[in-house]
């Protein structure tokens, strides 16, 4: 491959991935099963990284691995509905078409092990979505690092990544044992306390006693564990950057032991009301709501349906998905039951790479730690962070806290 005998796109990914071995001191590359490609949106990648793609897709470089796409900067299919402004529609079109050009699936989902792949324990995998990768070591016991976009579209060509990092049993030990003594209710505690634990370790793996916080994290029947460490992971890797995590008798790794370190710090977490403070902003009126972020499961979008059943929103509402999964929320009826109460089920996109600042909302409400946390910065919005009850009820009334 990088003497160039299989072209020059996989000379020049080849070349990439061993500049990245050598920066952190890999042995040798690790074959992958599946790839997950960031910095699809036009919002983040702009003209200069259009014109990257098609270059590499015009000198035919193609994907030799299952590869999907993290989501656009738009519902490809209801753009104009959502107020996308023509041009940014056209270059979204263009990236997605050097995707597909390139053998790259069009999944658009942040969220690949819900309908893209969902990997097995010990596989390895080049995803560069943060909270996919979170969720993808955690909860599943695959093994990826967080990869930038080009390091993974360079792992989809050549069917390998640097073997270093959390491919290897020695980086997966957890030096940081996190004990939480408050209740962990809901989703949105969940993700407060992912944005604590995050701030606090920045990088590093934590090893988390939840039996006191979350006693039936495991056995109530119909309680979403996945949605809940879902949120816990998307929260750590967006305040700081946490790739991995172990949860006491609930994640693989830690059920069969062996996981936490020695001399693994102590983190003592006795209460979210520094969280909750930290990603709430003085918003009384509210214009969006957003749910799905990262995107809503079948068993999430149920739950709006539920809440919203028979009533009529008075913000904006978003609940964003994989298109199939809106397509199976939609033969449920639930999708249905949302935009009767004048809600959306947008597919393809999110509200942290979705250009919301050119669509005139001001404030918004949402359940998501990780929209919390970027939403201010990323679109211009003042938020409001809570439980989905909560965020439903601002929807309904246009207003917080009533």
């Amino acid at each position: 491959m990088l003497a160039g005998e299989q072209g020059e796109p996989v000379r020049k990914a080849m070349e990439i991935l061993l500049a990245l071995g050598k920066i952190y001191g890999a042995e040798d590359l690790v074959p992958v099963t599946h790839v997950q490609i960031a910095g699809v949106s036009f919002k983040n990648l702009g003209e200069a990284g259009l014109e990257f793609l098609w270059e590499w897709a015009d000198k035919g470089a193609r994907v030799r691995v299952p590869t999907t796409l993290n989501p656009a900067g738009m519902d490809m299919a209801q753009w104009r509905e959502m107020g996308i402004p023509l041009e940014f529609a056209h270059k979204q079109v263009a990236v997605v078409d050097a995707y597909l050009a390139m053998g790259v699936q069009r999944t658009l989902s942040c969220t690949p092990y819900l309908v893209g792949y969902r990997p097995g324990m010990g596989e390895h995998l080049a995803w560069s979505e943060s909270s996919a990768v979170s969720f993808a070591n955690s909860v599943l016991g695959a093994r990826s690092n967080r990869e930038g976009g080009p390091s993974a579209l360079a792992a989809a060509i050549t069917g390998r990544t640097p073997k270093y990092g959390l491919h290897l049993a020695s980086a997966r030990l957890a030096h940081y044992r996190v004990q939480v003594h408050c209740p962990l209710q809901n989703e949105a505690d969940f993700g407060a306390l992912g944005y604590l634990v995050g701030k606090r370790v920045r990088n590093g793996v934590p090893y988390f006693q939840l039996r006191t916080a979350a006693p039936d994290l495991t056995v109530v029947p119909g309680r979403d564990v996945e949605g809940m460490l879902k949120a816990l992971g998307a929260a750590m890797a967006a305040s700081g950057a946490v790739a991995l995590y172990h949860v006491e008798g609930v994640t693989p790794e830690a059920c069969r032991g062996g996981v936490l370190s020695p001399d693994a710090l102590p983190i003592v977490v006795a209460s979210l009301a520094e969280a909750f403070a930290a990603l709430n902003g003085p918003a009384g009126t509210i214009d969006f709501v957003s749910i799905g972020c990262p995107h809503a499961s079948l068993a999430e979008i149920e739950q709006v349906a539920h809440l919203l059943r028979g009533k009529r929103v008075q913000a904006t509402l978003w609940v964003t998905a994989a298109r199939q999964t809106r397509e199976e929320a939609k033969q449920r009826g639930w999708v249905e039951i949302i935009e009767a109460a004048g809600g959306h089920v947008v597919a393809d996109t999110c509200v942290v790479v979705a250009p919301v600042e050119l669509l005139g909302f001001k404030s918004m409400a949402t359940n998501s730690a990780k929209a919390a946390f970027y939403a201010p910065l990323h679109s211009g919005l003042s938020v409001r962070f809570g439980p989905l009850e909560e965020c439903i009820q601002a929807a309904l009334t246009g207003k917080w806290g009533t």
